[in-house]
């Protein structure tokens, strides 16, 4: 159970579920992918996001699970709108692979939840030889966005739609330092794993506030904000099965619900470039505020995207 329930602006609290801060809402006629489905908060944004009406595809690695998830969902709503697709965003091809399918579905595309994400101790690298965590958590994201902008943009003007991105980020983010952001990412010899997951996880933040200001100049119907899923005051690694920290982290029903929110609710309609914590709008570490930064991480990502996969 989850200690902390004091409401915020928004009318939910840190207590509120995915099914609490979307009902009512009808959904009918979205199409939605997440990415990392199969499991936690993804799974759970998976069940609820068909409840409401949207169709979901799962962007995931695990093909036999995700037809697990699907299934299960079925069960429990019989007329859910789901769908199974390949995904592995630590590698760029498939990324491109992905978007190339999804282009020509003829699918429409109103959410975007960037939600998939890795923690490693080990220092490793993906398939195109860049640090693990800030190649899967952000670059595989960044690319995807990238590339499903233009479905995006046409979807929200033929049917006259907000578009959502949503970066789950965590509160790891307050980890990053060795900034910025430069080549030094695959140096192993100074690898730490907190700081590297922290930075993959400021990255997120940096993308959505990016992307927002981007969008935005463009004069695009599609905001982008960044949020996290938990609010643990403990040690990021600290066993989840402990005792104590049952009363301080919360379940995935809770933990989906900002995604929920987010995707789903009409009071954040016109938000973008802002990052949320429990349905509520909430402030990141100084570095988010840093627009050289933000830029700067665009640039490096871009040309990294560029140079690895054309």
């Amino acid at each position: 159970m989850w200690i902390f329930g004091r409401k915020g602006a928004s009318g939910f609290s840190a207590s509120s579920t995915a099914e609490e801060v979307t009902d009512g809402i009808d959904g009918s006629g979205l199409t939605a992918i997440v990415t990392g489905a199969t499991s936690g908060i993804g799974a759970e944004t998976t069940r609820v996001l068909p409840m409401r009406g949207v169709h979901v595809v799962m962007a995931i690695r695990n093909m036999k699970g995700g037809m697990t998830v699907r299934e299960t969902i079925l069960t429990e709503t019989p007329n859910a709108k789901v769908d199974v697709t390949e995904l592995d965003l630590s590698s760029l091809s498939s990324v491109r692979e992905f978007a190339t399918e999804y282009h020509y579905s003829g699918l429409p595309l109103h959410i975007l939840i960037n939600n998939a994400g890795v923690l490693s101790p080990q220092f490793k690298l993906s398939k195109d030889e860049i640090e693990l965590h800030f190649a899967t958590n952000h670059l595989g994201h960044f690319l995807l966005t990238n590339l499903l902008l233009e479905t995006m943009k046409k979807t929200s003007q033929e049917q006259k739609t907000e578009g959502r991105i949503i970066n789950v980020s965590s509160s790891g983010h307050r980890y990053a330092y060795n900034l910025p952001f430069t080549d030094q990412i695959n140096n192993e010899s100074s690898y730490n794993s907190l700081p590297a997951y922290g930075r993959s996880k400021l990255a997120n933040i940096l993308h959505a506030k990016e992307l927002a200001r981007r969008l935005k100049e463009e004069g695009v119907n599609i905001t982008a904000n960044s949020m996290i899923n938990l609010n643990s005051k403990l040690n990021l690694f600290s066993a989840i099965s402990n005792v104590v920290l049952k009363h301080f982290v919360k379940d995935v029903s809770q933990g989906a619900a900002t995604t929920c929110y987010l995707a789903l609710s009409s009071k954040v309609k016109d938000v973008t470039g802002e990052y949320f914590s429990d349905c509520n709008l909430a402030k990141p570490s100084i570095r988010c505020e840093d627009q050289e930064l933000a830029k700067e991480l665009w640039d490096f990502s871009f040309g990294l995207t560029s140079s690895k996969c054309k």
